[in-house]
């Protein structure tokens, strides 16, 4: 199992009567991605700052590196930290911009390096005005990475973005973690989250309310098992456990339950001993989006994802 780099227990972080983050406790561990996630309000952006050395815990443990993150002094040249908003000069083109970083950063990459990493090379002599929004935001990336961080935060990175702009910076986001640097991710992109991710941390309300391997934060989830009967068939007998819920509309079934795969054998095993031939059939997983608006739901939150 890798080092942990982050190692946060019962961290707390209190606003006068008002606690943002309660007692939370997780591990982001060495050359793996870990998104956090949560609705707005659920503590999220709180513990992120603490973990960048920009605010004090009120109580608990953080660690980053083994050092207490407050102390930035050790930790400044391993970390790298991208905004939800850049604060980039838009009559810079991008070298010069690039350039500027270099003066403030020990250790920082050559110009021509730090553009090509994030696939800028062409739009060197480009102002930042005249960028797009995903060429600002690899440009953000390669601001953030000119030191050759070990921790990478990423806050939000797609936001705003369109579709393409969003797949590009998602792959260099894939690419940099491929290479070996650990990477904490929040996003309101879900699907973002569940590609990139191997980890995820999901709060509510300063809590965190589920979290594990991806796979075992989707297996919390409801899936469902669909197909349709063929005609003069009933669904007499299907085998749909106390937990599970099965609707008919027409010939259509759709069985929504927390065991997909198990249900899916079940199912066919049912049809094999009738005779039966299912078409249209089809198993699927809950997805991190459903989990995250079944939490949500469940406290009364009302999210956009």
């Amino acid at each position: 199992m890798n080092a942990a780099v982050i190692e946060v227990a019962g961290l707390r972080k209190r606003y006068g009567e008002f606690t943002a983050v309660d007692g939370i406790s997780f591990d982001v561990r060495k050359g793996e991605v870990f998104a956090l996630l949560g609705t707005n309000g659920a503590g999220k952006t709180t513990t992120i700052e603490i973990l960048e050395g920009y605010l004090k815990a009120s109580g608990g443990t953080a660690r980053v590196f083994g050092h207490d993150p407050a102390d930035r002094g050790p930790l400044r040249s391993r970390i790298g930290v991208v905004l939800q908003e850049s604060g980039l000069f838009g009559d810079l083109s991008a070298a010069e911009t690039v350039t500027a970083w270099r003066r403030f950063t020990s250790g920082a990459r050559p110009v021509a390096e730090a553009l090509e990493l994030v696939g800028l090379s062409g739009q060197a002599s480009t102002r930042v005005k005249r960028m797009s929004g995903g060429e600002r935001r690899k440009l953000d990336i390669a601001l953030a990475t000119l030191g050759r961080p070990e921790l990478l935060f990423l806050d939000e990175p797609t936001t705003g973005l369109d579709p393409e702009a969003r797949r590009r910076v998602r792959d260099l986001v894939g690419e940099l973690a491929g290479a070996g640097m650990t990477v904490l991710l929040t996003t309101h992109y879900l699907e973002e989250a569940q590609e990139l991710a191997a980890r995820v941390a999901i709060m509510d309300k300063g809590r965190i309310v589920t979290h594990g391997t991806m796979a075992e934060v989707l297996g919390r989830g409801s899936g469902r098992v669909a197909f349709d009967l063929p005609g003069g068939a009933t669904p007499e007998g299907l085998p749909v456990g106390e937990r599970d819920a099965l609707t008919v509309t027409g010939r259509r079934c759709v069985i929504v339950t927390a065991e997909p795969e198990s249900v899916a054998h079940s199912v066919l095993g049912w049809a094999h001993t009738r005779g039966l031939k299912l078409t249209g059939f089809d198993v699927r997983q809950a997805t991190l989006e459903e989990v995250f608006l079944d939490i949500a739901h469940h406290s009364g939150q009302e999210v956009t994802t």
